[in-house]
This record gives structure tokens, sequence and C-alpha cells, in this order.
């Protein structure tokens, strides 16, 4: 059986969902990259973006991926994951299946219509949003062992094809 596997995505995909779902289907403990980071640095993604940068927070994050990598458990990491580099090679190499739960911009902007606390989402506009996630989808689909489509799915039926990919 698979010991770790690690969801991307981005925002509003469902990686927390069918993350937590998956962890508890398979018996292991669920990781939020962004979380993580968020507890250990004592404030929200968007404080950091705001007072050290977004090149700082994805640094975290590659630290975060690299520390992880031995440990038995299903991640979820932030939507923007794959914009570093370094990233991108960590997950293309990474030894865990990498799953892209791809969701269509009309799904993903209605999810998250009333979200404030995404830095993204504030001041811009819907088509902004949509532009940032095309520019990003061709890094999903680059690190992703696996393509998952989300849309108009329940994510029980989501979470159980993904075990279905990995047995």
């Amino acid at each position: 059986m698979v010991k770790q596997l690690i969801l991307t995505g981005f925002m509003g995909a469902g990686k927390t969902t069918i993350g937590e779902l998956l962890a508890q289907k398979m018996a292991l403990p669920f990781i939020d990259i962004d979380k993580m980071i968020e507890k250990e640095q004592g404030k929200s993604i968007r404080a950091i973006f705001d007072t050290e940068g977004e090149e700082a927070f994805r640094k975290m994050e590659q630290a975060k991926l690299t520390d992880l990598r031995e440990t038995s458990a299903v991640i979820s990491t932030g939507g923007g994951i794959v914009l570093n580099e370094m990233n991108q090679t960590l997950l293309i190499q990474h030894p865990a299946p990498v799953f892209y739960l791809k969701t269509s911009p009309k799904i993903f902007l209605n999810r998250l219509r009333n979200d404030k606390t995404r830095p993204l989402l504030q001041a811009k506009t819907s088509e902004e949003v949509i532009a940032i996630f095309e520019s990003r989808t061709p890094l999903y689909e680059k690190t992703a062992n696996y393509v998952i489509i989300t849309d108009h799915r329940d994510p029980y039926e989501i979470a159980d094809e993904i075990l279905a990919q990995i047995k």
C-alpha cells in the first residue's frame, strides 16, 4: 500500500476535502502544507505574502516539501507550489504519486466567491484569476503523475478514483 500521496491543484479544487477523506480511508495523517507553514510562522499566508513576499513563502513551501519526503501522509499543497522551479523538480522526482485535482474556473470561482483569506483573490477580477489558473495548468499537468477531473463530482467518488489508481 502507498504510504504517501500528494495533491496539487488550483484554489478551490478540493485538495483539503479530498485529502482528509483519503487520509481517513488510508489510515494516514493529513498534512496541509499551507496550514503547517501558517502554524510554524504564527501568521496567515496572506500576512506572510504582505510582510515577507511571495518568494519567501515559496521557499517555505520548498522546505516543507523536502522535509515531508519520507513522511507517511496524504499531503495537500498550496495552489502556487508549482510556480517555483525547484518545487516542480521536487514534485516530478518525488517517490510518492502526485495527483492534480483539475477543476474548471466556473466551479472554483463559485466555491471561492466569499473567501477573503486567499491573497491571490484579493483585488483581482475573475478574468485575472482565470488567467492565473490557465498559466498554472501546464505546470500542474507537468508535475503530476495523474490528472483527476473534479467538476460535478462527489468528493467520495474522487477519493475512490484516486485509491483505485494507486492499487
